[in-house]
């Protein structure tokens, strides 16, 4: 079994007690000069895999699929870390484990009437379900 991802942009997201709360969740159009915002995740780990850190990145690109780039150092808009999910006690063999994660996306100022496109890649590894698109006023 693979990880599942669902994703979702949000005015706010956070976790607590190991569940998400999504504020102003499910939209996908944007101004250009784009608000801070949050994306909401779930992933779904399978089981084999608890107590193993895994690689995780979330990458913007345009529409064209190159690396959106921002600030006065042209820095690509990038998040990376290293996750791990713990097997609850009592957790039945088998069934994938929830792992529930917010990224906070600062202000940016992106182009107008332009598609963008989140990619979310686990351990280098990516899936065309692994992604998050909206567009810009």
């Amino acid at each position: 079994m693979t990880i599942a991802a669902t994703m979702m942009l949000a005015d706010h997201a956070q976790v607590a007690d190991g569940k998400l709360y999504v504020n102003g969740g499910g939209w996908s159009v944007v101004d250009a000069r784009a608000p801070a915002y949050s994306i909401a995740m779930l992933l779904l780990v399978p089981w084999d895999r608890a107590g193993r850190p895994l690689e995780f990145g979330l990458t913007l690109v345009d529409e064209d699929g190159h690396l959106v780039r921002t600030g006065p150092d042209g820095n690509e808009l990038r998040f990376a870390g290293r996750i791990e999910v713990a097997r609850p006690p009592a957790h039945r063999a088998g069934v994938p484990l929830d792992l529930p994660m917010v990224i906070g996306i600062p202000p940016v100022q992106l182009e107008p009437a332009s598609r963008y496109t989140w990619l979310l890649d686990v351990d280098g590894q990516t899936r065309d379900d692994w992604r998050l698109a909206f567009s810009t006023r």
